[in-house]
């Protein structure tokens, strides 16, 4: 069954605000490498405290809704980039911030997103920022090369 982005994430961020935790697959390959689309299932629950590196579900203007990586913030604005863009940025306030990545399902394993190798793995990606471009060019015909291509855009 397909059910369309805005009514899906209406009922999510309404079971979040309840403190329920929330598991959907990733889709897309804007959080490359960390979150693979069609792959990887993300655990969000309520937002409590957030930070710089941390995995957000936002609702931006026009209903539409994007689970990007924290990549600055102050108590006014917030700025999301995903992990897998090398300029796109988006702009929300903290009170649009519906939800929080805990954990990253891949193969049957959980990773945290707040264990000190994946905020290693962060910070040095983050690092990286002026060499993504060729490093995530690469990558990706490395794996069409391999036939392990994903287009879910």
């Amino acid at each position: 069954m397909i059910i369309p982005n805005n009514i899906l994430f209406d009922d999510v961020v309404s079971m979040l605000s309840k403190g329920h935790t929330v598991t959907l697959r990733a889709k897309g390959n804007s959080m490359f490498p960390f979150i693979v689309g069609g792959r990887d299932c993300v655990v969000l629950q309520k937002v409590v405290c957030i930070q710089e590196g941390d995995i957000v579900l936002a609702h931006l203007e026009g209903k539409r809704y994007v689970l990007h990586r924290i990549y600055y913030m102050n108590k006014d604005e917030i700025v999301l980039m995903g992990d897998g863009n090398v300029r796109g940025r988006e702009r929300c306030h903290p009170e649009d911030v519906c939800g929080v990545v805990q954990k990253i399902i891949r193969n049957g394993r959980f990773i945290s997103c707040h264990s000190l190798k994946e905020q290693r793995n962060v910070r040095f990606w983050k690092k990286l920022l002026p060499l993504r471009r060729y490093i995530l060019a690469i990558w990706h015909r490395w794996e069409r090369w391999n036939g392990k291509t994903n287009d879910d855009g």
